[in-house]
């Protein structure tokens, strides 16, 4: 089955507002980081207010049925209930949100810098040079703290770096919308 030119272009000019979208959210983001990181939270909101919606109207009209009832039920209850007040109290759902996910990667950061540190030393005689094994282990504590001392900051960087390969990711969209379109016009 052959793609008809008039397609080809279709899919060219989709990629390419995928790339336009994606190059928007990423300067967004590069430039009010603090705000994107808000937006995304306020997104996670709607999501899990539509999920805990939909997924009680499955429960209750829709004959959606699990092996367990009032799990699902409490699940997508609770889902809803965190939905309203991340929509309503978006700011505090982001301190709250960024604390608590900034804490479990500082603590898993210093738990994989501290097994580094200690296999290697337990492990010296079967390596030539256990050094670059150690700085990677020390640098992974000192990332591990900074995620715990500076939470916000940690994510307000974390949104940079996002915000910078979604921008990289834009002008390969870009790319792959202008071989789209190059190919259409050669049929």
């Amino acid at each position: 089955m052959s793609v008809s030119a008039e397609t080809k272009r279709r899919f060219a000019l989709a990629t390419a507002l995928r790339g336009a979208l994606m190059l928007l959210a990423g300067i967004y983001a590069v430039i009010w980081p603090d705000q994107a990181l808000l937006v995304m939270v306020l997104a996670g909101g709607i999501l899990l207010l539509v999920d805990g919606a939909l997924g009680l109207w499955s429960l209750t009209f829709g004959g959606g049925k699990s092996g367990n009832y009032w799990f699902d039920v409490v699940s997508n209850a609770l889902s809803l209930i965190l939905g309203i007040l991340f929509l309503l109290q978006p700011l505090i759902a982001t301190v709250l949100t960024v604390t608590f996910l900034a804490t479990l990667v500082g603590i898993a950061a210093l738990v994989v810098g501290v097994m580094q540190i200690v296999v290697i030393t337990r492990e010296r005689e079967h390596y030539a040079r256990i050094w670059p094994v150690v700085l990677s282990g020390i640098s992974y504590i000192l990332l591990g703290l900074v995620f715990l001392f500076f939470p916000l900051l940690s994510a307000s960087i974390g949104v940079i770096f996002g915000g910078v390969l979604l921008i990289m990711f834009s002008f390969g969209l870009f790319g792959w919308a202008w071989r789209l379109y190059q190919r259409s016009k050669q049929v």
